[in-house]
């Protein structure tokens, strides 16, 4: 067996009962710090639509509510997911269970490269959201970025806490975005110059179908919530399983509910492509608030998501490293010292792995987000994709049909959405990686003897709550 994690209280135990915080602050916790991703996605992924409408605002709403329509129906596949992996897994688990151990490296191949692009695509974001704040910092976007990645990454070297305080991040930011909303749809100051209608090159349907993949950026961090159970070792699967269903349901009405209100105030107030020191999202914001406080509030609050998005992706990533290294008694999928870690439990060489790697992309990237969207909405989308297929496979064997065919026609439309983002091109990368990434870890795991439990990585590299 090469999954190990660290030691948890048994269910039902007296450590397991008294430890933790009382049920309702524990769900608030984690449910709120887990969604912390797909509600920091909202920050780039409606500008990302526009630019693919080529600025045309008359189509932005009915390309978003595609976009939350279609994570819709991913949420919906990993509510299954949630109800049959109650202690984690996610598409892993189900890859591995369906069709064996060696489809495993698949989606795990592509939460490698989805980290990756996660900690790149939420560091630039973070470094565009200051400087929208304070244009003078333009000069000095690269070494921004790279400043706050080194300081994520430093106090992910001090372990897993931080959780109560993410959940508060996302929280504080849901409050000042509504707050922004209320007044901007209600009280709006100057509105933006943007014409209500361009020519985005292609018939309005074929411009919505060709630029909602783009933001599908939108739907990364939807799997969380199906492997983040497996930190509630103090509850039973019921609990578990409520949970993870909980936040995936709070997940949809907060993420869909931000994107469609703020595309909604885009629209009202003429906000089209920003400039290059500024972001459609900030510009949203200052429209409708002025340059006051609240604002300033908005940019702030938004850019600590960011990092808070890129915090969690530097824990689970390095995690789920450990969770496939060996040790120095039994082999494991990657070498021994990607699973040492420090007296805080943190693997630190697998920091510096996702800390390198993340220095890359936002160098390659300029610290550009938009230049990393095209990249991101694909990795993720192979994960999807194998779940899935995953669940349509359950199904069939389980006799239902009528849930079988709602499978088949989902997995349709993310493979849809996947084509329609690679044949950009460049997308190619991220596919080739993760195909690389998962091709090297199987060739590893043959080698190795093919060690049990690989279907389990994924739960196996979430930190356990204290």
């Amino acid at each position: 067996m090469i999954l190990r994690g660290r030691a948890r209280p048994s269910v039902g135990s007296p450590a397991a009962v008294s430890a933790g915080p009382r049920r309702s602050v524990l769900f608030f916790a984690f449910s709120f710090a887990v969604i912390a991703d797909p509600v920091s996605s909202v920050a780039y992924a409606i500008e990302a639509a526009l630019r693919a409408l080529k600025g045309d605002l008359a189509l932005l709403m009915p390309t978003m509510s595609l976009v939350v329509g279609l994570v819709v129906v991913v949420t919906a596949n990993y509510w299954q997911l949630v109800r049959r992996f109650p202690k984690g897994g996610g598409a892993a688990a189900a890859a591995g269970r369906a069709f064996g151990p060696q489809w495993t490296f698949l989606p795990i191949g592509a939460l490698v490269v989805d980290f990756v692009l996660t900690i790149g695509v939420s560091i630039s974001a973070a470094a565009s959201a200051a400087i929208a704040l304070f244009p003078g910092l333009v000069p000095v976007r690269i070494p921004l970025a790279l400043v706050l990645l080194v300081v994520v990454a430093g106090l992910t070297w001090f372990g897993h806490g931080g959780r109560l305080l993410f959940a508060v991040m996302t929280a504080v930011f849901v409050v000042v975005s509504v707050s922004v909303l209320v007044l901007g749809f209600t009280s709006p100051h100057a509105v933006g110059s943007a014409p209500a209608t361009t020519d985005p090159g292609h018939s309005a349907l074929l411009a919505v179908v060709l630029a909602f993949p783009v933001a599908m950026a939108l739907a990364t961090g939807v799997e969380a919530p199906s492997t983040a159970i497996a930190q509630l070792g103090q509850l039973d699967d019921t609990h578990r399983r409520r949970f993870g269903r909980g936040t995936l349901a709070l997940l949809v009405v907060i993420v869909g509910g931000l994107t469609l209100a703020l595309t909604a105030l885009a629209v009202r107030l003429h906000i089209g492509i920003p400039a290059a020191d500024s972001t459609q999202i900030a510009d949203i914001a200052h429209a409708a608030t002025g340059p006051g406080w609240l604002y300033g509030a908005f940019q702030l609050t938004s850019s600590l998501l960011l990092l808070a998005a890129a915090s969690s992706s530097f824990q689970a990533g390095p995690g789920l490293l450990k969770a496939l290294s060996g040790t120095d008694r039994a082999p494991g999928v990657l070498p021994t010292p990607l699973g040492r870690t420090n007296q805080h439990h943190t693997p630190y060489w697998s920091v510096l792995v996702y800390l390198f790697a993340g220095a890359l992309v936002v160098l390659a990237a300029e610290a550009r987000e938009q230049r990393l969207v095209l990249f991101y909405a694909v990795a993720v989308f192979v994960s999807f994709l194998v779940g899935l297929l995953a669940m349509t496979s359950f199904a069939r064997r389980e006799g239902k049909t009528a849930l079988a065919c709602v499978n088949a026609l989902a997995a349709g439309a993310v493979a849809f959405t996947l084509a329609v983002n690679l044949l950009r091109g460049w997308p190619l990368l991220s596919l080739a990686a993760t195909l690389a990434i998962a091709a090297g870890l199987y060739v590893r795991w043959t080698r190795a003897g093919r060690p049990t439990g690989i279907e389990n990585a994924e739960s196996a590299a979430e930190p356990i709550a204290d």
